[in-house]
Formats: C-alpha cells, structure tokens, sequence
C-alpha cells in the first residue's frame, strides 16, 4: 500500500464500503465485493463495477489480473483513508467534539469483548503517550531554562564601601575650658599692663611734696 501521498483523493460513502472490503479481506474480485458490502443492499453488479473504476481512476485502488479474473487492492492503508474521512465526520456532524462523537457511535451498536479490550489498549495507549509527551515538552523547557541561565554573564559582586571613621573631635567642656584660660590669662595682661601705667604717673607727685 501506497502511504507516502498526504492528500488523496476522497471517496464517496459507497466507494468507503468497497475500500472497506479490501482492506479487511482483499485482494478482491468486483463479484466478492458485491457480496461483502456493509449496508447489505441488492446492487446490480455493474454498479458496483463502475465504484471500483472510479477508485481506479482516483488511484485509490489497483487492478491486478489473476489468471482470467480481475482482483483489486487498496492502494493506501485504512488509517490514512479513513484519518480524513473521520476528521470531515467529527467537523461536519459534531462540530468537532469528539466525545460526542464517541458517546454516538457506541450507542450505535454493541461490542464484542474483544472490540472492548482493543478499545481499552488505545484509551491505554493515547494515555501513555500523551503522558510522555508532558514529559518531554517540560524536560525541554527546563533544559532551555538551565541553558539559558548558564549562557547570561554574571553581574561582578558589588564591595562593601569602605567606611570612614569619623574624625576625633575634642570635649567641648575641654575646648571651653581652654578659651577661659586664654581670655583669663588675656585680662590678667592687661590689668598688670594699666596698673603699672597708672602708678608710673603717681610717683612725681610725691616727689614733689618732698621738696617743699
């Protein structure tokens, strides 16, 4: 089967039934599938002579020559036919909500024990995988993080500033006390300079009394 084409072309509902035929019993002669179809319907033979034609011409199936009689084989897997053709289903009657899709679909009919246990080891499969792929998008992220972290330079370490110790300043009281001293000893200059001045101009008087 031919699985490499992304887009090909989409078969009609009755060219679905033939497709399903094939990929569950082919190679198939148009008289086989006739027989097989799903819905059961009486169709003429050309009829569904001319779908196998119209997958031919679509390249959905290959025409083989076995001996005398002509077989058909799908010409892609069922996966990728019926990938697209569930995803128009889902948008085109369900507005793309899948549960509900679901919950349709299984009150359509009743499973068999081992369709439930297929069923169960997809639920169990589309878990784990989703679970992995949690897994690795956040490993991813961590590593971008730790990468990201270990590229960006480091900012150099600011030093302390160094703290001036004050300079020492003298006791006021002792300050004070020397400006006393100094004005002290200042006045004491003074007084001894004008006493001297004023007994200097008392002294010719005194002589004077003497003479007479």
């Amino acid at each position: 089967m031919n699985d490499c084409m992304t887009s090909p072309t989409h078969p009609s509902n009755l060219e679905l039934q033939a497709l399903s035929v094939l990929w569950h019993g082919g190679p198939l002669t148009v008289g086989a599938i006739l027989e097989s179809l799903p819905d059961g319907k009486e169709r003429a033979y050309t009829t569904v002579l001319s779908v196998m034609q119209s997958l031919e011409r679509k390249n959905l199936v290959k025409r083989m020559k076995t001996g005398r009689a002509h077989v058909y084989v799908p010409a892609y897997s069922q996966e990728l036919i019926v990938q697209r053709a569930t995803q128009d289903f889902l948008t085109n009657a369900f507005g793309g909500r899948l549960e509900e899709a679901i919950l349709a679909i299984l009150s359509a009919g009743t499973l068999t024990l081992e369709e439930k246990l297929n069923i169960e080891r997809e639920l169990q499969r589309h878990k784990t995988m989703a679970a992995k792929k949690t897994a690795k998008k956040a490993a991813v992220k961590t590593a971008k993080k730790a990468a990201v972290k270990k590229a960006a330079p480091k900012a150099p370490a600011k030093k302390a500033p160094v703290k001036k110790a004050p300079a020492k300043k003298a006791p006021a009281k002792k300050v004070a006390k020397k400006a006393v001293k100094k004005v002290a000893k200042s006045a004491k200059k003074a007084v001894t300079k004008v006493a001297k001045k004023t007994v200097a101009k008392k002294a010719p008087a005194k002589k004077t009394a003497k003479k007479k």
